[in-house]
């Protein structure tokens, strides 16, 4: 447990890893631990074999995780036993033969732009309730960012001045972004009606609950559902969504992809490039219309 509190530090201290994602780590490290311990009385995770790790891999397949999630949680392992090997806490890598499981790529539909509109012009913006949420799925259409970075948003991340957002993403990397005037009238009646909650003086965070309290992930989660599932039949309706309609809308209308990039935070071009397969279809479309052997 000791190693465990030591590589979160680490990560936090060093890696400067989100509090999100530490959860995430602290989670994964819980779950391999309650393996281990029900499994094979195991409590020292230093003496860990890949046997373990192996079994554990399957116990999660059997439980329904996908590839995916089980690829993940052993990434956390492998960053784990780096630590551990490091420091020199072990001398072998359990994880060192470990080959991550194929996973079936998914495919994110994003949100039609008449459908983002939809749902803005059926928000009632009279009530504080609706004009923070009109506020959240603005902020999240307009800028690409992440649910994070919305959650953490804080009132002194904008420059109304130059009219822009400095958003702080992953390993706490800052980038700014410009405000479209329309985000800059909605924020700037949110700001109105959000002096007048109770509790909302004491933080600077930006989004707060109808009781003034800063906003949390399933509070998010939940509000993008219940907006897009009344206009759109996708099946993924998230946060995430909107961040890929945004990058989706911007490519379609001729955005450079390198400007995406740098609005998204994304490190590598290779990221942007994902959005790109999104117009597959259209492709597909001009192709077919175009190619002289298209009709043959």
């Amino acid at each position: 447990m000791d190693n465990v509190a030591a590589f979160l530090r680490y990560l936090t201290a060093e890696i400067n890893y989100s509090a999100h994602t530490l959860r995430a780590y602290q989670k994964d490290l819980d779950d391999f631990m309650s393996h281990c311990d029900s499994v094979y009385q195991l409590k020292d995770l230093t003496k860990v074999h890949y046997a373990v790790v192996r079994d554990y891999v399957v116990a999660l397949s059997k439980k329904g995780l996908t590839s995916r999630s089980i690829n993940r949680k052993c990434a956390t392992l492998n960053s784990f036993y780096t630590y551990l090997r490091t420091i020199g806490a072990i001398d072998t890598h359990p994880l060192v033969q470990h080959k991550s499981l194929k996973a079936k790529k998914s495919f994110i539909v994003p949100f039609s732009e008449s459908e983002v509109e939809q749902v803005l012009l059926q928000i009632d913006r009279l009530s504080f309730s609706g004009l923070r949420d009109a506020t959240a799925i603005e902020l999240l259409y307009a800028t690409g960012m992440r649910q994070a970075e919305l959650i953490g948003l804080k009132i002194t991340d904008i420059d109304w001045a130059q009219q822009q957002l400095r958003i702080l993403g992953k390993r706490n990397k800052e980038r700014i972004v410009p405000m479209l005037p329309s985000l800059i009238t909605t924020l700037k009646s949110y700001f109105q009606q959000r002096e007048a909650i109770q509790n909302a003086a004491s933080h600077n965070f930006l989004l707060v609950t109808d009781k003034g309290k800063k906003t949390y992930p399933s509070f998010v989660y939940r509000l993008i559902k219940l907006y897009f599932r009344g206009v759109s039949s996708k099946i993924r309706t998230s946060p995430h969504v909107l961040r890929h309609s945004f990058a989706t809308h911007m490519l379609d209308a001729g955005a450079d992809i390198n400007v995406v990039k740098e609005i998204l935070g994304h490190e590598s071009l290779a990221a942007t490039q994902e959005y790109t397969k999104v117009q597959l279809p259209k492709v597909q479309d001009a192709y077919r219309a175009a190619h002289p052997r298209a009709k043959k």
